[in-house]
This record gives C-alpha cells, sequence and structure tokens, in this order.
C-alpha cells in the first residue's frame, strides 16, 4: 500500500478526508512539518494491531537513550539489585 505524503497545513485543510480514508483502511497518511516527518495517520484497528510491538519500539527507544546517558555518566549508575526491589514493590515486576 503506498503511503501519501502531505504538509500540515494541508492535512489541516483536509483532516476530515484524512480521517475518513484512514478509517476505511484504505489510506496512511504522513505529515510533515518543515519538510520532516512527525506523525503518521493510520486506521484504529491497524493501531491497536501494532500496540505491542510500538511499546516494544518505545521501550527499546528509552533503553538505548539510558545506555547513552550511563556511558556519559557511569557513575550515576544504579544497581540492578535495587532497580529489581522499586519494581517489585510498585508491582510492575512479574516473578
Amino acid at each position: 500500500m503506498a503511503v501519501k505524503v502531505i504538509d500540515s497545513n494541508r492535512a489541516r485543510a483536509l483532516w476530515r478526508e484524512i480521517l475518513d480514508k484512514a478509517q476505511a483502511g484504505g489510506e496512511d497518511v504522513v505529515v510533515e512539518r518543515y519538510g520532516k516527518p512527525v506523525a503518521a495517520v493510520i486506521a484504529y484497528e491497524d493501531f491497536i494491531g501494532l500496540q505491542d510491538e510500538l511499546d516494544d519500539l518505545r521501550a527499546a527507544r528509552r533503553a538505548g537513550a539510558a545506555y547513552e546517558e550511563w556511558k556519559r555518566e557511569p557513575g550515576r549508575a544504579v544497581p540492578y539489585e535495587i532497580i529489581r526491589a522499586d519494581l517489585a514493590a510498585e508491582g510492575l515486576l512479574d516473578e
């Protein structure tokens, strides 16, 4: 499927049409601002199907940023045992 790329000003003018086409599942649109892509409009059904992959992608980005920060200042690192205990205390750790 081809992806349509449009400027944010044009997207604003065609917003209803963009939403209608996305809802029908017939067209994905990338919206650019100043010539750089900033957002994609896809069918909500497709978004739900991609949710796990999006979560993984965003987690990988956060991990990469944390690793880069650690490389700049390794002395600020927190031992794994402390992180694990904090996650368990918050109920965020599957054991």
